[in-house]
């Protein structure tokens, strides 16, 4: 069963655990390896509580709780998982720290997945190299809760068990959730937490032309570390294998609006979920080229109009 943290003040567990040290010191001039390890439990359990009882006065009693809280405290902040292990008081709060974000939806990112969003450019953030995090430490990328984030992961984790191709999971994961942001987290998971997925994303975007946004490649407003399939629909061949860094200075340029009709995505709406996509002045199939002067942004409704004609 496991054992309950000491519910007292973090003052009278220090001085108790000061005490029981003083006197292991007796305990080392005993032959007995057994009996110096048993003089050591008491105080392996005060530390975990002392550690547990800083956060006594932020009247939360759970593991889970104290690490989530502690996390509000320093979100956007690398946070390292000894840290974790010292405010829960527990061994086992990797799993809390999962099922804070698996269960409760908090943006909860681990190193691993960060960097993996780094080396492809999807994520940058201010003060953090994230090309250089581990896989121990973790960022609360926001401070709001998804109420909608247990029913994503139950569709991941469907989709992780078929038998498709890393690329083939991540997308049809997307297509079930076409318009709705989904963490990096999520789409780790579905492509069986293969380093490749992040390639695979962006492959996604840019070799295949299906509308994969994030806050770096061309949606700003977006938290960081999410990804939103803006339609459920490929570009046109012709309008494929726009390179990021062009795709991103064409919306900067354009203000993130269309040059026909002047929609942004501050007027998206679930009756009518536009997106911006890049349309070429002189087209790709008569020797246009794939640069900042021969593509401006369009609305796909405005985009279908210029095709149709």
């Amino acid at each position: 069963m496991p054992r309950r943290p000491d519910r007292r003040m973090p003052e009278a567990i220090n001085k108790e655990l000061r005490e029981l040290l003083e006197d292991f010191q007796q305990k080392l001039a005993l032959d007995d390896l057994r009996e110096r390890v048993l003089a050591l439990v008491p105080a392996y359990h005060l530390l975990r509580d002392l550690g547990s009882s800083l956060m006594l006065a932020e009247d939360v009693s759970a593991a889970r709780d104290r690490i989530l809280l502690y996390f509000q405290k320093y979100p956007i902040t690398v946070i390292h998982g000894d840290e974790l292990m010292v405010v829960s008081g527990i061994q086992d709060w990797p799993r809390r720290t999962r099922e804070l974000r698996r269960e409760y939806g908090w943006a909860i990112a681990s190193g691993v997945t960060l960097k993996e969003m780094s080396v492809e450019g999807e994520i940058s953030i201010e003060g953090v190299n994230s090309s250089s995090l581990r896989p121990e430490e973790y960022i609360l990328l926001s401070k709001t809760q998804d109420r909608e984030a247990a029913l994503r992961w139950k569709i991941a984790n469907d989709i992780r068990r078929t038998k498709q191709a890393v690329r083939d999971k991540i997308l049809e994961f997307l297509r079930k959730n076409a318009g709705s942001a989904v963490t990096g987290e999520e789409l780790r998971y579905v492509g069986n937490d293969k380093t490749e997925w992040a390639r695979r994303v962006r492959e996604l975007r840019t070799e295949q032309g299906w509308p994969i946004a994030t806050h770096n490649t061309g949606r700003p407003d977006l938290p960081i570390g999410v990804y939103i399939l803006e339609k459920d629909r490929q570009s046109p061949v012709h309008d494929r294998n726009i390179p990021d860094p062009v795709r991103r200075a064409v919306l900067v340029r354009d203000g993130y609006a269309c040059r026909m009709c002047g929609w942004n995505h501050n007027q998206w709406d679930r009756s009518d979920p536009r997106n911006l996509e890049l349309h070429h002045v002189k087209e790709h199939a008569k020797g246009g080229e794939n640069t900042e002067e021969n593509l401006i942004s369009l609305c796909n409704v405005c985009h279908d109009k210029v095709h149709s004609r």
